[in-house]
């Protein structure tokens, strides 16, 4: 992808990466793929703000010759640490060994141990400003958004916040802009996002739009490092990021379950069942066959969660385990659940699920429901009662 002009003299330099299938390692699906955002102010001082993965560096250094030869930037602005956007740094740094390199403290710590490259570094701190020229750059710090090093970078003069990884998707697209791209695509990628890397810091997200607010700061348009730029609207994604902050849903059950021989199966969709009598929103999955990162998003805006697994070597199945473990991670408050599961000599699957679920800060506000072997019509009309029962408990339940 060649650069994209943003304003006048501010250009996306950065890299799409149209493979990427997963991020985090394997935590993280990523079936639209991703970018990674770089962007260039050409003023009297010539400032990169972020690089792109490593593997990307040779297409950020074409885009930025295509404006100005690399070797005469004069700044790099490192909102974080992470190699997604921090990978391309020292192959950069070979072109203008002599750029100066502003973050926080703790970016520079970061960069010094993942390259071990000698640079000229100045830490900034929240309400630092630096002169490009005609241009300003403020910085604020962001701390646990979603590193400790993190910080956002704002365009005085136009009004451009660059946030990093707060405010993105993972979303490879040829166009640059959220009005040029399919909105329900966007929404989705977005929420995903959010629930699957920035949900655990709900309350720190909250605090910095606060601040955000209270500083009085203008944005015509939002920059993130991954994903397509915020120019139509770019307040409606800070009002949404505000609502997840706050921990505000909706009456909506998520159901998902592992089996072994089809009874935990049975038992799910008969609790679905109870729960639509009730006027419930709800949805039921087999862990096994559901991407987790598309589970995650359904969980973020639920009010509860119903969850099953059949009981192996007196305990979970092991893909319910290991998603549990995740998903106590994410920190998530004000939810409530239940359990549920079949078994053959020995329950210990749903003591397992509910110790877990205990552990993430979940509410258990039903006794849990286990049938032995294969339900009878009798317990499976127990289960869709269960359903019932616990799509009350949801509707009595506050939205945030």
């Amino acid at each position: 992808m060649s650069s994209t002009k943003i304003a006048d003299n501010l250009y996306w330099v950065g890299a799409v990466d149209w493979n990427m299938r997963t991020f985090h390692g394997s935590t993280y699906t990523t079936r639209r793929g991703t970018t990674y955002n770089a962007f260039l102010i050409i003023d009297e001082k010539i400032t990169l703000v972020d690089t792109v993965h490593a593997p990307f560096a040779r297409e950020l250094i074409e885009n930025i010759s295509s404006l100005v030869d690399p070797s005469k930037i004069d700044y790099i602005i490192a909102n974080h640490v992470e190699p997604d956007h921090s990978g391309a740094l020292p192959e950069l740094l070979k072109l203008c060994p002599k750029a100066k390199v502003f973050g926080t403290a703790k970016c520079r710590d970061g960069l010094a141990k993942y390259y071990g490259v000698a640079m000229d570094f100045q830490v900034v701190k929240s309400g630092d400003t630096l002169s490009l020229g005609k241009r300003t750059l403020s910085f604020l710090e962001a701390a646990m958004i979603h590193w400790p090093d993190s910080m956002f970078t704002y365009i005085v003069e136009d009004q451009v916040l660059m946030p990093n990884d707060a405010f993105g998707q993972h979303y490879a697209t040829a166009f640059r802009f959220d009005d040029e791209v399919d909105p329900a695509a966007l929404r989705e990628e977005a929420s995903k996002y959010y629930a699957n890397i920035l949900w655990p810091f709900g309350t720190v997200i909250a605090a910095k739009i606060k601040e955000i607010q209270k500083r009085a700061i203008p944005i015509k348009m939002i920059a993130p490092s991954h994903g397509v730029i915020w120019r139509k609207n770019p307040a409606k994604i800070i009002e949404q990021y505000g609502a997840w902050a706050q921990d505000t849903m909706k009456n909506k059950v998520v159901i998902f379950y592992e089996t072994m021989w089809g009874s935990t199966e049975k038992m799910a969709r008969k609790i679905l069942d109870g729960v639509l009598s009730e006027g419930v929103e709800a949805m039921v999955w087999d862990i096994s066959k559901i991407d987790r990162t598309d589970m995650v998003n359904e969980m973020l805006d639920a009010k509860g969660y119903l969850i099953g697994s059949s009981t192996h070597d007196n305990d979970m199945l092991p893909l319910m385990a290991g998603f549990l473990e995740f998903f106590k991670g994410l920190k998530p408050k004000k939810r409530i659940a239940a359990v549920f599961g079949s078994y053959g000599w020995g329950g210990g699957a749903i003591a397992g699920m509910e110790k877990v679920l205990r552990s993430a800060g979940v509410e258990i506000v039903l006794p849990s429901q286990g049938i032995q072997f294969a339900p009878t019509a009798d317990e499976l009309n127990a289960s869709y009662q269960f359903g019932k029962e616990f799509a009350r408990k949801i509707i009595q339940q506050k939205s945030s």
